[in-house]
């Protein structure tokens, strides 16, 4: 059971890092580069903070967070039905397993996080691929708890 998802969130990882060695080795020392004029660019930021710069400069205990998150995100998983109606709730959760590894992975060997992508059209945080798969998966699981997974009717009975 916990061999596919592990060969999985190991793949989305390596793909994670490969892209900001990536940005490190071709990026970094040009800073910018447009990928679709008007739309996106290639801008390397070394981010020492989380979602939007919050907790700037606060690596241990981002870190800690990132790990408490982990092992919750892990007893979960465990504690799931090993159903096939739970699939999609295992796949997004080692979407977002695989992104918080992604980018922990970042700020404990550089002490901070690559992030590359920049919309033009929008003003909005520079990103990574491990932000995407967080992102990816956090929405799937919101949009499977609210409209898609339904209590069983024995419960229901019971309260």
């Amino acid at each position: 059971m916990w061999l596919i998802p592990a060969i999985t969130a190991v793949i989305l990882i390596g793909v994670d890092q490969a892209t900001k060695y990536l940005a490190l080795v071709n990026l970094k020392p040009i800073s910018s580069m447009t990928l679709v004029d008007g739309f996106l660019n290639l801008t390397f930021v070394e981010n020492r903070g989380v979602a939007f710069g919050m907790f700037s400069g606060q690596r241990w205990f981002i870190l800690l967070l990132t790990a408490v998150i982990t092992v919750v995100l892990l007893y979960f998983y465990g504690k799931l039905p090993k159903t096939k109606e739970y699939k999609f709730v295992r796949m997004a959760m080692v979407l977002v397993f695989a992104g918080a590894i992604g980018n922990m992975i970042d700020r404990v060997f550089r002490g901070y996080v690559v992030d590359f992508f920049e919309f033009d059209f929008v003003r909005f945080p520079v990103f990574n691929v491990a932000d995407i798969f967080v992102v990816v998966g956090v929405f799937i699981l919101a949009f499977l708890i609210l409209f898609v997974i339904k209590e069983p009717e024995e419960k229901k009975k019971d309260e």
